[in-house]
């Protein structure tokens, strides 16, 4: 079953052979994210004061669209076990979220099934849907991750360059950990629950063994903004073991972002196209970026598409309305910005 570490258990051992080791990797999941933010968002707000800012902006918008009702939240509840085949083992170092769906479009049934049996082992009678999924899953499937798509792009999508970001620099610092100190010192360190001996990662407070014979090779290294402190484990061979991990980092990851000077940006980039980057720190519509700049919603759409044009702007439709947020590259820019002030 998919573990999170954090209560009393045994103390379970993950075997490590050469070639085991060899193959330890890092990767930035999409789904990993979705699946743990959703858990996260239908959960209480205040288990998470770190995500508050993201729960008030987002849960409105995945209420009004009915997905707080639907699959997704039929297939992760606030607690406890959640599918394995939500989280296919990532092929590459950061698939984007299309390639993950394709691979839960392709489970096979027999894996669906199964774990459906398991989820309604933990939470009981599952409902029509679940049901039909469990009867069909080849052709049901297409129905979830229509809905995952649709959360992605309400509660994801416009904040993905953040949290991208943090991700990034988490797996970036364990590469320098890897080329500086080795993989062992990168599995001893990751996290309190987790202690690596030479030869085997010990699993501190896991519920259930994890014998190497029942894993797949190797060791898949996935960071996360939103499990929280603990971490979650899929064995499912013949791929290799996950391991979801909080990244370093989590706890800025909605802090404003950098006080660039305006008059520098605006010298380039004209005052209102600066005004608006600036307010963009969390993503708005046309309308409430007008509301809040004093500029008018025309004005607001004019400028917001020359920026989307420079890649410094991304947009994201929420409904009836279109959600616009920064890129990485205009966080990059109002950071020079602010270290040139």
């Amino acid at each position: 079953m998919r573990e999170s570490w954090g209560g009393v258990g045994v103390l379970a051992e993950l075997a490590f052979s050469a070639n085991d080791l060899a193959q330890v990797r890092f990767a930035v999941s999409p789904m990993w994210q979705v699946a743990t933010s959703f858990r996260l968002l239908t959960g209480r707000a205040g288990a998470s004061p770190v995500h508050r800012p993201w729960i008030e902006q987002v849960r409105p918008r995945v209420v009004a669209a009915g997905l707080d009702r639907g699959r997704l939240a039929e297939l992760v509840p606030p607690t406890g076990f959640f599918p394995y085949f939500l989280t296919p083992a990532p092929t590459g170092p950061a698939p984007a979220l299309a390639d993950e769906l394709a691979a839960i479009r392709a489970t096979d049934p027999d894996r669906v099934r199964h774990d459906l049996d398991h989820l309604a082992h933990h939470q009981g009678p599952p409902g029509p849907r679940l049901r039909s999924l469990h009867h069909d899953p080849q052709a049901r499937l297409a129905r979830v991750t229509q809905e995952i798509d649709a959360y992605w792009e309400l509660a994801l999508a416009p904040y993905w360059a953040r949290i991208r970001a943090v991700l990034d620099t988490d797996v970036l610092h364990r590469a320098r950990q890897v080329a500086a100190h080795g993989a062992g010192r990168v599995l001893d360190e990751l996290h309190a629950s987790v202690r690596w001996d030479g030869n085997a990662l010990h699993l501190v407070r896991r519920s259930r063994p994890m014998p190497r014979t029942a894993t797949g090779p190797g060791l898949l290294l996935v960071p996360s903004a939103f499990t929280g402190p603990r971490l979650l484990t899929t064995q499912v061979p013949p791929d290799p073991p996950q391991l979801a991990y909080p990244a370093r980092g989590v706890g800025t990851l909605w802090a404003p972002g950098p006080g660039a000077d305006p008059e520098a940006l605006s010298a380039v980039l004209g005052r209102s196209r600066t005004l608006l980057l600036t307010e963009l720190d969390t993503p708005a519509s046309t309308t409430q970026l007008a509301h809040r700049t004093g500029l008018s919603p025309a004005g607001v759409s004019q400028y917001l598409t020359a920026l989307r044009r420079a890649g410094l702007v991304s947009a994201h439709r929420a409904g009836r309305s279109v959600l616009y947020a920064r890129t990485a590259a205009a966080d990059t820019l109002l950071r020079a910005a602010s270290a040139a002030d």
